[in-house]
């Protein structure tokens, strides 16, 4: 059975790729030419039906993930429930299963049938959770079990998978030529980093990519080819085990679609404001232009609390130097699991990141929305801002005004829209 990567190198527009072009700004015939040149990604498992089918690339929305998922330390299918819901309260177009804790199979489950949006997973997360359950050391993991633990978790239905494939033993030994901070902040790039030491082994996932491939093919996965050497901190930013792994990652891309099977790459992490357009243009030029799927980024390390308001500066840049897809921080990053109000503002924050960058990319319609609402503003329509607002309910809570409507609290007759009217200014046609 074809993929979508398959049916677009044939020149069919299948029903996907129609319904994904249904708010962007192009039709599906150029959705299908960018996905036919590994330009664009449509996630959507075959054996998984879901609302709201979107694609991630070039001349595209640029789109939001959230994460969700238990931990070893707190489980609750209840408290992931209601994460959940805040997330697509708050208009994520993705989520993706990070649990380490509790029901993993009943918990992903849970989100593959309550979720309209797609989602995505880490299926090395549950392999490692289940050996530290049954009392084995994660060396004692082998390949087989892994490629047997991934096949299992595409089955049940999840669209796309982070698989830490450029985690080799070269770009291993590449990072321990550099003097580091923080060497890996990856969980998943961290555990296989463990085995290869201990089994002084390949990383399975590379070693039996083909494999790896056969899966994700026969079950349209898409593969999201983990950075397991991300940066963790600015300070480390742009290093030689960086670039080496990113390299490793765009051979493995061409690999994935010459075999049919669409892939995204995935990026920093921790990176100063100056790096942050020379790595989306490195990722472009190395990978052939495959969708980048940046974790912020972070252009500074001191605000804990505060890491959403950090992560949608870095990705707002990211965004407009050509990133395709920004998976959120929350105010609970380096802090804990985070918990329903998190996942709600760091899907916002992250979703005004990604406009600022669609306006910035120049993409058609983008500048609408701000355009609206700006009128609104001028004719002092206090529903119609509400309306136009990112987040509605906020401003209704918020949202102040005098008694004759004329004017908010902030200025009251002092009002300088309504001063300008009176004086006549002249307004451009809107």
């Amino acid at each position: 059975m074809n993929t979508q990567l398959e049916y677009a190198r044939a020149g069919i527009v299948t029903d996907e790729m129609t319904r994904a072009v249904a708010d962007e700004p192009m039709s599906a015939e150029a959705l299908r030419e960018r996905i036919a040149l590994g330009h664009a990604v449509l996630p959507r498992n075959r054996h998984r039906e879901f609302t709201n089918i979107l694609a991630i690339g070039q001349g595209l929305k640029t789109k939001v993930n959230a994460n969700l998922g238990s931990s070893g330390e707190c489980f609750s299918e209840e408290l992931e429930a209601s994460k959940l819901r805040a997330a697509l309260d708050a208009g994520t177009h993705s989520i993706m299963d990070l649990s380490t804790g509790g029901d993993l199979h009943g918990l992903r489950r849970y989100f593959l049938e309550n979720s309209p949006v797609m989602v995505g997973a880490v299926p090395i997360y549950t392999l490692a959770t289940e050996l530290i359950l049954r009392d084995r050391e994660l060396r004692e993991m082998d390949g087989e079990e892994l490629l047997r633990s991934i096949e299992k978790q595409c089955g049940e239905g999840v669209d796309y998978i982070t698989v830490h494939c450029g985690v080799t033993r070269a770009s291993v030994r590449r990072l321990e030529l550099y003097e580091r901070i923080m060497p890996c902040v990856s969980r998943g790039g961290s555990i296989l980093m463990h085995w290869m030491r201990k089994n002084d082994r390949e990383n399975p996932l590379f070693e039996y990519f083909d494999d790896l491939l056969a899966i994700a093919h026969s079950h349209d996965v898409t593969l999201s080819l983990g950075d397991g050497f991300r940066p963790g901190t600015i300070v480390d930013a742009t290093d030689g085990a960086q670039i080496e792994e990113l390299v490793i990652l765009g051979e493995l891309a061409r690999r994935a679609r010459s075999r049919g099977v669409q892939v995204m790459i995935e990026g920093p992490g921790h990176v100063p404001l100056p790096d942050i357009q020379a790595n989306i243009i490195l990722q472009k030029r190395l990978c052939d232009g495959a969708p980048f799927y940046v974790l912020g980024p972070l252009p500074t390390d001191i605000a804990p609390g505060y890491d959403h308001i950090t992560a949608a500066i870095g990705g707002a840049i990211a965004g407009a130097a050509g990133a395709d897809f920004l998976c959120y921080v929350t105010p609970a990053e380096h802090l804990g699991l985070p918990n329903v109000d998190d996942v709600f503002q760091g899907v916002m924050a992250t979703r005004i990141a990604a406009h600022v960058s669609d306006i910035a990319k120049g993409l058609p319609g983008a500048v609408d929305w701000d355009r609206r609402m700006s009128t609104c503003r001028l004719n002092l329509d206090w529903d119609g801002m509400i309306a136009e607002a990112i987040d509605p309910a906020l401003v209704r809570r918020r949202l102040e005004v005098t008694r004759d409507r004329d004017a908010c609290s902030m200025c009251g007759k002092l009002c300088a829209v309504r001063i300008s009217r009176e004086a006549g200014a002249p307004i451009s046609g809107i």
